[in-house]
């Protein structure tokens, strides 16, 4: 099973399809639904950007105007809907990233990919630091993800869930390379430092 090539790659405008799943909206009400229902947190939101998505969805027939809304003094305001083409690119598109495991750059993979251009002893001292901060943010994900479970179903924040699973993996994984690279059970490690105290690149690092 292989993702098609896709008119929209925009993940905000995935979300802003499924939020109009929901029932027709106008582009503020999207923002402010997206936001009330947590969306914001698991997709890059640019709200400054939200009616250019919408109008790129329209551009490729997957809204279309429904009507117009005027409440008081304010500005008239143009709803959105999905229409059948958008539905089934919805479906598609949340299928294929559902089923499909995509290549990430995690810009922490990066880091990690790139570190020996410092000395071990300094990427130990910046990875503690990292990891005091994960296990700061385990703990208020979970008093945070309790405190939600009371007043909203599980299906709403299997997000929430994955994020605090990422967190803790992350932290675990830490905590365990810090520890091979304090006892010098690193393969490589005793090279590392050697070539920053000398200078000169070890062999085993340029075969």
């Amino acid at each position: 099973m292989t993702g098609k090539r896709r008119k929209l790659t925009n993940p905000l405008a995935l979300a802003v399809m499924t939020t109009l799943w929901q029932k027709p909206m106008h582009p503020y009400e999207i923002a402010q639904t997206l936001r009330s229902q947590g969306k914001d947190v698991s997709t890059k939101t640019n709200y400054g950007s939200l009616y250019t998505v919408v109008q790129n969805l329209e551009k490729h027939g997957f809204v279309e105007v429904t009507g117009v809304e005027r409440q008081g003094n304010r500005p008239e305001r143009t709803v959105y809907g999905l229409t059948d083409a958008g539905r089934e690119e919805m479906a598609e598109w949340l299928s294929d990233l559902l089923a499909i495991p995509a290549k990430e750059y995690p810009i922490f993979e990066t880091a990690l990919s790139l570190m020996a251009a410092l000395p071990p002893d300094e990427v130990v001292r910046l990875l503690e630091m990292r990891l005091s901060s994960l296990e700061v943010q385990v703990a208020s994900g979970r008093g945070a993800l309790e405190k939600l479970c009371e007043t909203l179903p599980r299906l709403f924040l299997v997000e929430v869930e994955y994020q605090l699973h990422m967190v803790e993996a992350q932290a675990e994984w830490v905590r365990g390379f810090l520890d091979e690279t304090r006892k010098g059970e690193l393969p490589g490690v005793e090279e590392w430092r050697r070539f920053h105290e000398t200078g000169e690149l070890p062999a085993e690092f340029t075969t």
